[in-house]
């Protein structure tokens, strides 16, 4: 365990999670627990618990689940030793750092931290070099002022194999802790260079402070335009945003989600203090949510071009599912935000905002956008193809409006369109239905894991494996005997085997078993596994025939599937004979 569970209990002691998850989900008593709408997906009816007893959460929709460290693991996009340092910097505790690798791990971080903050310097100061005046007037010749410049830390990468590894090596650091941190690269032949040569320099700033990466961009038309930081020990492209240091702070009560970094500081700089852009890649879920913490609006502003828009059709969905409210950014004569303000003023770029489009004008547009509606084929294509998204509204007022809009444009009656949305709504109920059938008619999809990454070969066997975990985490006297009766070899599930193996390994070392224990020991779709095996808690009875009999069906599960055998006995043979002494009330 990387840290001391003596620790441990006392952080989680002082962030119950009951406490910790209202900072983000608004919950409700109901019995013993409280519940909510789930952050993690998109939901109306709460199937959000959280369990004060148990010190657990779990989604009954989208299968979440763990402790308190795994839900600011998935809220904050955190590491494990990152949430932990997250959660005792809130209770106000000092992290002692167990064991010799977990030290060497958090030294190893601290000093990439260090390297890429005297990078960022290294890079700001060979900017502002005499000789350096063509980086210099790229950035004056985007229109961004010394101020700006400065605030965003903005910097130049000479072009030079070795600038930046000489100037860190001198100040004490390592190869092998550049390579770690992305700053330089290896050749094949094992050759270390500098990766960024003769570019412009964004530094990329987590939300606490650090220098954690950085993109940069070429002055001409050379390819590739941006080259960015590789993941790191301190860099995770899909839990960061730029510039979400600064935008946290912002008054406004939206966001703006532009394409690039100069997109973002040209908006910053001309007022939008609430820009922020994804890392070189779509905008991920991770993302969406890290928004969904900071504001309620979101606006998009992508290039004018198919790509971008394109893009944004995705950024969409991805935004919707954490239940914010989106906005479109239509940018007429410009390519991109940037151009346009240059052109026309912060002024005109806010009036934009304000008309901005609802997602759903957005989208009917595009769809609009594929068709020649002069053509009557072609827009009975477009009145089917519109008809399908608008039968995803679950708004009937909205759907009537935007249906509206699609009749207009196509040069049909409202009455038309309306008829075709009640087909397609039609069409999406039956196929709902039918799939809502087809689980209940098929318990053993019921019975599978949510991360069907862990699907159980043997359903019937892993269910009484999952009695077998919830008996020994209720009642811990149990677990003394029970390794006797029950080698770990016998259970079907290897994420089952895991944990019962780490269940005895807590009892025989004398720990207290508890969904605490396995925080940064299990994978997130392990530790959610675990957390909805522990939701359903254990009713009042005699634990020890409970336990007897889950051990004996998966004792027979093993015979029938030939692992076990009676010496010289065909496999058939044994499981009648084990199945008839069950039968009589004989124990194996």
């Amino acid at each position: 365990m990387p840290f001391d569970r003596i620790f441990l209990d006392e952080l989680s002691a002082r962030n119950d999670i009951v406490d910790v998850v209202s900072q983000y989900v608004q919950l409700k008593k109901s019995g013993a627990n409280y519940f909510g709408l789930c952050p993690f997906h998109n939901e109306k009816t709460g199937s959000f618990s959280v369990s004060p007893d148990k010190q657990i959460f779990h989604c009954f929709g989208c299968g979440a689940g763990g402790g308190v460290i795994t839900f600011v693991m998935k809220a904050e996009g955190l590491s494990f030793p990152d949430a932990v340092r997250y959660l005792a910097d809130r209770a106000g505790m000092q992290v002692p750092e167990q064991g010799e690798e977990e030290r060497r791990a958090a030294r190893h971080r601290d000093r990439l931290y260090a390297l890429c903050r005297d990078a960022a310097r290294f890079y700001y100061d060979t900017l502002w070099r005499p000789e350096n005046r063509a980086p210099q007037q790229y950035f004056i010749g985007r229109g961004l002022s010394r101020r700006t410049m400065n605030r965003f830390g903005l910097g130049y990468a000479p072009d030079s194999f070795h600038a930046l590894m000489d100037a860190m090596t001198a100040k004490g650091y390592t190869r092998d802790e550049l390579l770690d941190a992305g700053l330089v690269s290896r050749s094949e032949k094992g050759r270390i260079y500098d990766r960024f040569r003769n570019r412009v320099m964004f530094p990329i700033i987590d939300v606490r402070g650090n220098v954690i990466a950085f993109g940069g961009r070429v002055m001409d038309d050379s390819k590739p335009k941006y080259l960015n930081s590789p993941e790191t020990p301190i860099f995770h492209k899909s839990r960061n945003l730029f510039a979400l240091n600064l935008s946290k702070t912002t008054k406004n009560d939206y966001f703006i989600l532009a394409e690039g970094y100069m997109d973002v500081i040209a908006l910053h700089q001309a007022g939008f203090d609430s820009a922020v852009a994804s890392l070189g890649t779509s905008l991920t879920e991770e993302q969406a949510r890290i928004i969904a913490r900071h504001t309620e609006r979101i606006v998009i502003s992508y290039d004018a071009d198919g790509a971008g828009q394109s893009a944004a059709q995705r950024a969409i969905d991805i935004l919707k599912r954490c239940d914010l409210q989106v906005k479109v950014l239509r940018i007429p004569g410009a390519k991109d935000p940037d151009e346009f303000i240059k052109a026309r003023g912060a002024a005109a770029f806010r009036a934009l905002i304000e008309r901005s489009e609802d997602h759903n004008a957005f989208r009917i547009e595009q769809i609009a956008a594929k068709y020649d509606l002069e053509d009557d084929e072609a827009r009975v294509l477009f009145l089917k193809d519109a008809a399908r998204m608008l039968a995803g509204i679950e708004s009937s007022i909205e759907r009537e409006v935007y249906a509206g809009r699609a009749a207009k444009m196509a040069g049909v009656t409202p009455e038309a369109m309306a008829v075709e949305v009640r087909r397609e709504l039609g069409i999406q109920r039956k196929r709902r239905r039918a799939a809502e059938r087809r689980e209940i008619r098929s318990p053993v999809g019921l019975a599978q894991p949510k991360d069907r990454t862990l699907a159980y070969a043997d359903v019937k066997s892993a269910k009484a494996e999952e009695n077998v975990l919830r008996l020994l985490f209720t009642d811990q006297k149990l677990i003394h005997s029970v390794e006797e009766q029950l080698p770990a070899a016998w259970f079907s599930a290897p994420v089952l085997r895991k944990i019962y193996e780490r269940v005895l390994e807590l009892d025989r070392s004398g720990s207290l078993v508890d969904a605490l224990a396995f925080e940064g020991q299990l994978e997130t779709g392990e530790m959610s596994l675990l957390a909805g095996i522990l939701e359903q808690g254990v009713p009042p009875g005699d634990h020890r025939a409970e336990l007897r009999e889950y051990i004996n069906t998966i004792r027979l599960q093993r015979v029938k599937d030939g692992t076990l055998t009676q010496a010289g006995e065909d496999p058939l043979l044994t499981f009648g004979r084990m199945k008839n002494q069950n039968a009589g009330g004989q124990t194996i």
